[in-house]
Parts: structure tokens; sequence; C-alpha cells
């Protein structure tokens, strides 16, 4: 709808000049008092007062149908005076008092009244024209009153050069048409009769809907009709004239044409203001669409990265241990690859997340849009919980992986130990049962019992001297579920006096042993137990089979003579030290694992105090080798016939100088096995000692870049370009720095592939320093883009390179403890100092309050510097708002509380009308039509005042 307010003046109109117009100056009333006397006459042509009834029919219509209705008979519709204030209320804007409903004629002339009543308001003076008239349906009263409403509200507002109503008009028509040829417009009757004169207002305004150049100057019937109907089609301006009318007339009637023409003045000179509005419109949409796309990117990206923690923390946490030491370290080999190929991306998308996020918000506060509030979930915070919850799950999981190489190593040695020791045990058993159970003794003589009862006794003393290795397989099938802590090799000593085996460990002992303690969970701990079970079992048997025997034996000792005590002595010392000797074979033998350097040396030294055994044993070999030639002196000098073998031993001498023999050889071997072990040693403590080196500067210069990062955002310098052309010479002085972190990588990797758990050298693990790193560049670019934020703000704001300063300042004045932030009273005084009235009374407190709402809308009770820049530069600044946004939606919706799709189809861009259709809701108002959309909602919406 078309304002068409215009300032207060008197004119007077009446029955004898209600066809002319009204103007300021001087120069509308010459033109009413030269044309006054055929006005008079032409009021009661039939033909003329034909075109005026349908002329103001058609423009009250043009303004009623704004209200939902219309009139058919002009001289009869308005009789009550309800349209008629209905009219006025419309082409006003204003409300009129309460009309009367009744249906008696004084209702009818007080409404009439109070719509002149409301015409004489606006600085109207009526003539000889009364309620009482309207009422009764006089036609030419009613006409004249239309005419004054007309030129009042249609024509009075026009204005050209100085020149106002009719002679304004007239101006502007006659420029607009000058161009065209066969137009001449000169008044507003036989000047347009032709209609060529319509047809270039249009074609002026609107070239693409005449094709003005096929028009004819004969042909004015098609003239005009052409010019009528694309004027109700596509300009929105109702048929008001007849074109037959025209033509047929001699004189067309003035005030149908200037009513008719004065329709295209407000039309066509709306246009500019429509353009106007559409641009702001369109600015305004941009940014919000722009706004809308980086959100649409901050939540995809959100939510991949969401998402690949989600997937990955499960792989993490996943603590199912394999059965060999290949499985576990394809493991930790994943793991790596985790580490240097899948996770370094996720952290420059972590980094480069918050970067766009506070970007979108800088570029909200900028358009005075309200902050985004990313979906539940999807907070930056939620993503720095989630990537804390991915680091702990991953330190975690790597120890988990190194334990586990440490348990399967430790267990395929003692399952190995366990093999060796068990299978030295089930052959040395081989066939005792059956020696034990046999009857020999019952055909046997008398020697021959006394020496089978040798025989026993030297048995038991080899059974006992076999205890110990049954205890030892028991112990290892313990440490199968429970590792010791170190294994120590046994040393020679003297043979002690013999005992049975039943009395040295217990069946049930031995079970208690191997089914104990199960810490470590052995994947074949079964098949271990079940032969551990055979041996204790078998131990039982052995101990009872023996304990008979003797009992056997015991019965006819008396009838035996004594054994030669030489063989006896003989066989007593033979058969421990034989043990003993089996038992250093199988300690030289045995495998050994370490990981530090101490734990090498200790076991060379305690191979050193075997060695020192040696020359002991030696001579005890060499003693019980005498005892052995004694016999054969003996029996030599007797003329005693051997059988060439001990009866109470099977350990010979051959034996014994074969096994020492073999304990000779082992020895150097194992020097050299110990030797080579601690060569190892040495190189792994190498390794740890470049590691710590490297590691002890690597650490320590992160943690001073830190703190410089740390004091360069607070002590700032200069422009904010050269701030930020020091920051990014700073950031590749960091990232030129890398080389070393990959040289330390380098060594950490030899460390774990030598299977170091330990480095007493330095403070600094691998993972320490990866995460100083992390957030060493997390932070530089962190400071780099409020660094450019602030650029943004200040060049979206026009403030100085001065009033930055000035701001970082006063915000660094007050900021005591360097953290850049500032609590509630630090601002506060802050503010004082800028001049702002918030003291302690209770309208600064309240203007306070207004503040901090704006600078800390979280109310975190911090603001910090990028909010304070954002506040300082909103108190300097002018920017869009929502009232202006709403002052150009009303522009295009033609002064209407409402817009249709059509209008804004019409007046915007496709996808910017779409994108207004698509989100405006429907229009509520008493004044609303089918169709109607609620711009003001849409706008407010816009700037954060409603929800959209």
């Amino acid at each position: 709808m078309v304002d068409y307010h215009a300032a207060n003046q008197s004119y007077q109109y009446g029955p004898s000049s209600a066809g002319n117009g009204a103007g300021g100056g001087g120069s509308m009333g010459d033109y009413m008092a030269q044309e006054d006397d055929w006005d008079r006459d032409l009021l009661l042509d039939p033909a003329w007062e034909k075109q005026q009834r349908k002329t103001f029919t058609a423009w009250c219509n043009s303004h009623l149908r704004k209200a939902g209705t219309q009139i058919e008979n002009i001289d009869e519709d308005f009789r009550d005076g309800l349209k008629l204030m209905l009219l006025l209320e419309v082409i006003s804007g204003e409300r009129l008092p309460k009309p009367e409903r009744g249906k008696m004629r004084v209702h009818k002339i007080n409404n009439v009244n109070k719509a002149l009543d409301f015409i004489a308001s606006k600085g109207v003076k009526l003539v000889s024209i009364g309620a009482e008239e309207i009422v009764d349906g006089n036609a030419k009263m009613t006409l004249g009153m239309i005419w004054t409403i007309i030129l009042r509200f249609a024509i009075q507002d026009i204005s050209v050069e100085e020149t106002s109503a009719k002679e304004g008009l007239l101006l502007w028509c006659q420029r607009k048409t000058a161009p065209y040829k066969n137009v001449n417009v000169q008044n507003f009757h036989i000047s347009w009769k032709d209609g060529l004169a319509f047809n270039a207002l249009i074609h002026r305004h609107r070239p693409e809907l005449i094709e003005y150049d096929k028009l004819r100057k004969d042909d004015p019937v098609t003239n005009l009709n052409n010019a009528f109907e694309v004027a109700e089609k596509y300009l929105d301006i109702p048929k008001m004239l007849d074109a037959e009318d025209i033509v047929n007339t001699a004189r067309p009637d003035e005030k149908a044409i200037m009513t008719y023409v004065s329709s295209f003045y407000h039309a066509f000179s709306g246009a500019q203001k429509a353009e106007t509005a559409a641009n702001r419109i369109c600015k305004v949409l941009a940014v919000n669409q722009e706004n809308e796309h980086l959100m649409e990117d901050y939540e995809k990206l959100a939510s991949d990265l969401l998402e690949w923690i989600r997937r990955t923390i499960p792989w993490l946490e996943d603590r199912v241990p394999q059965k060999t030491i290949q499985e576990m370290q394809q493991k930790l080999e994943d793991f790596r690859d985790y580490r240097r190929v899948h996770k370094p991306p996720k952290v420059q998308e972590k980094c480069q997340l918050e970067i766009n996020f506070n970007t979108l918000q800088t570029k909200l506060r900028l358009s005075n849009r309200p902050a985004f509030m990313p979906s539940e979930g999807k907070m930056v915070s939620d993503i720095n919980n989630g990537w804390q919850h991915l680091e702990q799950a991953e330190k975690g999981y790597e120890e988990w992986l190194l334990n586990e190489i440490r348990r399967l190593e430790r267990l395929d040695h003692l399952a190995e130990k366990f093999r060796q020791k068990a299978s030295i045990h089930e052959a040395w058993t081989d066939g005792k049962e059956a020696m034990l159970k046999h009857r020999d003794y019952e055909t046997a003589t008398l020697s021959d019992i006394k020496a089978l009862i040798r025989k026993h006794e030297a048995f038991e003393s080899d059974l006992a001297a076999h205890q110990d290795r049954v205890e030892q397989i028991a112990a290892i099938a313990q440490e199968l579920k429970y590792v010791r802590a170190q294994d120590t090799p046994i040393t020679w000593l003297p043979p002690q006096p013999a005992q049975t085996a039943t009395h040295q460990l217990s069946l049930p002992g031995l079970i208690a042993l191997c089914l104990a303690r199960s810490e470590l969970d052995y994947y074949d701990s079964h098949n271990v137990n079940t032969r551990c079970q055979k041996i204790c079992d078998q131990w039982d048997a052995l101990g009872s089979l023996t304990h008979s025997r003797r009992e056997a034996l015991e019965k006819t000792e008396k009838q035996l003579e004594a054994i030669d005590q030489l063989h006896l002595e003989y066989a007593k010392r033979a058969a421990p030290f034989n043990n003993w000797m089996e038992s250093a074979m199988e300690d030289l033998q045995d495998m050994f694992i370490v990981h530090t350097i101490e734990e090498i040396e200790g076991l060379i030294s305690a191979h050193d105090q075997f060695k020192s055994t040696l020359p002991d044993a030696d001579r005890e070999r060499e003693a019980i080798l005498a005892i052995h030639k004694e016999a054969q002196r003996i029996a030599e000098s007797n003329h005693i016939k051997l059988s060439g073998s001990n009866p109470y031993t099977t350990v010979t001498p051959q034996i014994i100088n074969s096994k020492w023999e073999k304990v000779q050889q082992l020895v150097p071997k194992r020097d050299h096995a110990l030797l080579e072990e601690q060569s190892k040693q040495q190189s792994n403590e190498h390794l740890r000692r470049q590691f710590a080196s490297q590691a002890n500067v690597v650490g320590p210069w992160i943690q001073t870049k830190m703190e410089e990062i740390g004091r360069i955002s607070i002590e700032m310098n200069g422009t904010l370009e050269d701030q930020l052309s020091h920051l990014k010479q700073y950031e590749r002085s960091i990232v030129d720095y890398k080389p070393n972190l990959d040289l330390l990588e380098q060594q950490h990797q030899l460390i774990q592939e030598a299977l170091i758990f330990d480095n007493k050298h330095t403070n600094y693990t691998m993972e320490h320093i990866r995460v100083g790193w992390e957030q060493l560049l997390t932070t530089i670019a962190r400071t780099i883009n409020e660094v450019e934020n602030q650029i943004l703000t200040r060049d979206a704001k026009g403030i100085s390179q001065e009033q930055m300063q000035e701001f970082r300042a006063s915000f660094n004045h007050f900021d005591k403890d360097h953290g850049g932030a500032l609590g509630p009273e630090e601002f506060k005084a802050c503010l004082i100092s800028l001049g702002y009235d918030v003291e302690n009374d209770r309208q600064g407190e309240a203007e306070f309050n207004r503040i901090m709402s704006l600078v800390d809308p979280n109310h975190s009770g911090l603001v910090t510097f990028q909010a304070f820049i954002d506040f300082m530069s909103r108190e300097t600044t002018d920017t869009d708002t929502a009232d202006q946004v709403i002052a150009s939606f009303k522009v295009l919706a033609g002064d209407k509380n409402f817009i249709t799709a059509e209008e804004l189809r019409r007046e915007l861009p496709p996808d910017q009308a779409e994108y207004c259709i698509a989100r405006m809701a429907p229009y509520q108002g008493p004044d609303a039509v089918p169709g109607a959309l609620d711009y003001k909602s849409f706008s407010t919406a816009l700037y954060g005042e409603s929800d959209l």
C-alpha cells in the first residue's frame, strides 16, 4: 500500500469546485478559478458522469480490496457510512472512531459525519457537502466528496520541482513521455484520447511490457485497451476507464483521467523505494545465508570428528590379550601406525574446527546476529571432552600392550624352562617304578641281599637328591601363573645324609603348588598342570614303592654280610656329586631374560660365584675317583673277582669324568652368553641416554615456547597486522623445529623395538613430548585466529588502530593476573576508566548488568578481550537493525502489515525470495488475506529477538 499522508493544509471544496485540484501555493487555486465555469456544466454531462462513476468506483475498490471488500454502486454503497469510514482508514493508515452499527437514518448520518469530520481534520474544508446528501444517495455530492478524497490523499502529495497537485502530475507526465513520438501531454483530457500517452508511461518504466513501436495513433481503442490490460495485469493498477467512453467523448473527464494517471505515478514512484528496500533485504539475507553455510560446515566437521573418536575409543579400550608375542607385537605396530598416520590429521581437524567456530561467532557478532549454538553434543567443549577421553584410552592402551608383551615373553621363558626340567626328571624316573617293583631279593644269596640293601640306600639318596628338581618343577608351574623376582643358579653343596622322599614333599603340597594363583593366565596352563600332576603322582608312587622295598630287604638283612664300605662310600658320594653335575649342566644351559644392566651384572656375579666352587668340586671328584681306585686295588690285592661295576650305583668313573668334562665345556659358553647379554644391555643403556639427552632439550623448549606465546598474547605491540605477521613468523619457527621432534620419534622407536620399558635418565616420555607439541601448535593457531578476528572486527566496524591500541592498553591494565580475561570487578573498573556510569547505585548497577549480558552471555564470570572489542565496536558503530529491515519489507509490501509470495518473487532475486517464503510464518492479523506472510516476526528472528 502506498502512503498518501501529507501535511495539513487548508483547501476549500464544494459542489461548485469539486472538480478542482488542491495543492500548496497558488497554482492549484488558479487552476480552480479558470476551470470553474465548464466544470459546473460538465458535471451534469451524463457521459462525463459515467466516466467519473467508473473511475472513482475502481479507485475506491483498489483500496477497499486491501480490507477484503468492495463497492458496486458508488452513490448507494457509501450511504450507511461504514465503507466510507473503512476507505478512509485504509488510505490514511489511521483509525477512525468506532462506527455505529444501527440501520436507522440517524446511525447512517452519524457515520458519514465521522468520515466528513476526519476529512476536515486533514485540512480540507467541505462546502455544501453534508451527511444528509450522502445518506440520501445524492450522486453529485457523493462524486464531489470522492473527488475531494482523491485530491487529498492521492494527488496532493505529488510534487515535481516545487510544483504540486495537478501541475506536478502534469509535469511528471510530460517529462516521462517527452522522448516518445506522437505523444504531447498538455492536459488531462484530449491529450490522452489516442492511448499513446498511457502506453508511453508504462514503456518508460517497464519497457518489457509494451511493444511501443507497434502501436498506431489511428487505433486509439486498441492502444487504450492495451495500456489498461497491462497496467491491471502487471502493475496492480485496476482498470478505471473504458476505452470506448474516452474515444467517443469529445473531451474525456479530467477528474477520471487525473485519478487514473495518479495511480501510475504512485506505482512508478515507489519503484526506487522498492529497489532500495530489496537491496537492503538482499544484503541481510546474503549475510544470513553465508552464516548458515558456515554453521552447516561446522556441524558436518564436528559430526565427522566425533564419529571418528567414537569409533577409535572402543579399539583403544579393547584389552583382549593374544596368546603369542607375535600377535601382540602386531597390535603394537597397528598402534604405532595409528599414532603416525591416522591421528595427526585429526589433530589438525580439531584445531581447524575451533578456528572455524571462533570465526563464525565473530561474523555473527559483527552482523548483530545471535551467537551460534551447535547441536546438542557438538559443542567445542564436547569435542574437547571426547578428545581427552581418546587420549586417556590411548595412553592406557600403549601401557597395556607393553605389559602384555612383557608377560608373554616371561611366560614363554617359564614354559620352556618347565618343559626342560620336566623332561630331565621324566628321563630320570624312566624305569624306576619297574626297578622298585622287582622281587629279586626272594632268590638272592646273602651277599646279593646285602648288595641289594646298599643299592637301595644309594637309590634313596639319589631320590632325595632329585627332590629339589621336583620342587623346582612345581615352582615353575606356579610361576607360569605368578612371576617370581629373579632366577639364581644352584650351587654345589657337599652331600647330606640320605632321607626318604616321602619325608621331603607330600602329594597334597605339590598339587597345591601346581594349582596356585593365576595372575599371568598362561594360555597352555591346563597342559602344564596336567603334566605337573602326573609328575606329582609318579613321585608319590616312587616314595611308596621305595618304602615298601626297604621293608622287604630289612627282613632278611640279619642274614646278610655287610657290603664293602668302600663301594658304598663311593656310591654315596658319587650319587650327589653326579646330581650336582647334572644340576650344574642344567643351570649352565638355562635360558635367562633381563631388562637392565644391573640385572645382567647380578647374573654375572652369581655365575662368578658358581665358578668359585669349581675347585672344591674338582677335589671332590678326585676323592670319589680315588675311592674307586682303592676298591680295585684291594680287590686285586685280595684276588677278588669283581663284576666290573659297582653294585651300589650306576654312576661309573667314566660317567663322572664325562659329565665333569661337559661342565668344563659349558662354563666358557655361559661366560660368552652373559657377555653378549651385557653388551646388549650396554647398548640399551646407550639408547636410553641418547633419548634422554634429546628429550631433555625438546621438552624444556616446548615449555619455553608455551610461556612465550602466553606473554605475546597479552603484551602485543604495534599494529594488528604487525602482530599477525610476528605471530605467523613465530609459528613458522615452531614448525621448523619439527625435525627435532621427528629425531626424537626415531630414537623412541629404537627404544621400543629394543623392548626397553623404562628410562631413569629423563622425566620426559614420548607421550609428554607429543601432547606438549600438539598443545603448542594449537595455542599458536588460536592466538593467530584471535588477532585475525580483531582485524576483522576493526575493519568491519571502522575502528582505528589507535582505538584498538587504547582498548588493548585499557584491557591489559586491569588484567592483573595476565590471564587474558577480566573478572566482573576488573571489567567494571575498566568501564569506569572509559567514562561509563556503572557505579554502585541502582541505575549504574542495572547498566552494568546490561553490559555484562552482552559481553558474557553464557554467565561464565569472565570477559575475554574479543568480547570487550565487540562491545566497544558496537558502542561506536552503526549496523543494520531489525526495525530497518521491517521498514524495508513494509515498502515492498505496499505499506501493508503483511507481504505475499508473489510480491517477494517480484522484488527479490529468486533464491532469496524462496529463502524468505520458506521461513516466513503465515500472517495472523485482522487484515490477513489468503497467502499473507508475516515479515515482522521473520525480521526480528534474523536478529535473535524471537525464534524464526
